[in-house]
């Protein structure tokens, strides 16, 4: 009988985990998640890594190593991140190939602190994907400004592309028409047009940011309508006859990507968002937290609306509250980026403390 993480995957819908752990790989707990709850692909962020590393001492001995190799700081932590990654990689390599590359995927981030430089995103996705010499290794890449001017490069570039810290429909259509002019200038040099990429929108830090601002009757519902505003969108543009010429030239669907998915209000469901992100041709990052309670007292009610549904009608209802959406978009994504760059500033500081510690022997 299935449970409903595979009757989410079966209607259509990837389910890819959004952590990663060193215990998580070894134990085998992520290959028992791909069996059993058709988990098809795996996400991490700086905010992950520094969970990760910095809590337990399950990457104390293989950080000294690397120290007493002469690595610290970024070069460091990417040798101890692409290990587990490389590894996560091959465990999901038989999705990859069975969907051809539609799912089956990782994704790394490139350092946060490089939001606001393109020329030096692009050299550390570059430098990043060649290191790991996985083809379903995905580089995340924030869709700011200054990130969308790197994206179109490294789609160029034919490196696979996921575009993190997108909050709105006009983020999502920014990144997408990027990658749509790389895939163009790749065709009109001769290259193939197949390079994956998804847009990774964050839907719950909608619902924490306005919280506080409007009457409870409003609360945990704006993120999912921004979601269905820009699903709606996406279908628009996949319907268009700009994408409709890249894919019959052989382009691969640049895939809507529902992040931030965990329930953060106590008051509500742990599984609000995943009942109401269903929809066909997505793909959902759970927090492993979230995985489980959904495969295990989860419902697959109904369908997201292709045509928006009522998200505009609920968004207006935010405008008259006082919610100017255009605005807390843009402060939500300076915001991730501001918190992805404290999580790395306390990542690499935990790992100048591990490295310098004393190797304690029992």
């Amino acid at each position: 009988m299935n449970n409903p993480a595979q009757a989410l995957h079966q209607l259509g819908q990837s389910l890819w985990l959004d952590n990663i752990t060193r215990p998580l790989l070894r134990s085998g707990t992520l290959a028992r998640y791909i069996r059993d709850l058709a988990v098809t692909g795996l996400t991490s962020n700086p905010t992950i890594f520094e969970q990760a590393i910095g809590s337990g001492d399950s990457y104390d001995a293989s950080i000294r190593v690397l120290a007493e190799a002469g690595l610290s700081g970024e070069e460091l932590f990417f040798e101890l991140a692409l290990e587990d990654l490389c590894e996560a990689a091959d465990l999901f390599r038989p999705t990859f190939d069975a969907s051809h590359g539609l799912d089956g995927w990782v994704s790394l981030e490139v350092s946060p602190l490089l939001a606001d430089n393109p020329s030096r995103t692009i050299q550390a996705a570059n430098r990043l994907y060649a290191k790991a010499g996985k083809d379903n290794l995905f580089i995340k890449i924030p869709g700011t400004p200054d990130g969308v001017a790197a994206i179109e490069e490294v789609i160029f570039d034919g490196l696979p592309v996921n575009v993190t810290l997108l909050f709105s429909r006009e983020h999502v259509l920014a990144a997408a028409e990027a990658y749509m002019r790389g895939i163009e200038r790749r065709l009109a040099a001769g290259l193939e047009p197949k390079v994956a990429s998804v847009l990774s929108l964050f839907v719950s830090r909608w619902d924490v940011a306005v919280q506080q601002d409007v009457a409870s009757p409003f609360h945990n519902r704006l993120g999912i309508a921004i979601a269905m505003r820009t699903y709606k969108a996406h279908c628009k543009l996949l319907a268009s006859e700009r994408w409709q010429r890249l894919a019959a030239a052989g382009a691969q669907v640049q895939r809507l990507l529902w992040a931030s998915t965990g329930t953060k209000d106590p008051a509500a469901p742990d599984t609000l968002y995943v009942r109401a992100l269903a929809a066909p041709g997505t793909i959902n990052t759970l927090p492993e937290k979230t995985l489980l309670a959904f495969a295990d007292h989860g419902r697959v009610e109904q369908v997201m609306a292709r045509d928006g549904g009522y998200a505009q009608a609920v968004i207006d209802e935010f405008r008259r509250e006082g919610v100017d959406d255009e605005a807390l978009a843009a402060r939500l994504q300076r915001e991730g980026v501001e918190a992805f760059a404290t999580s790395w500033r306390a990542l690499l500081t935990r790992i100048r403390e591990k490295s310098a510690a004393p190797e304690v022997r029992a």
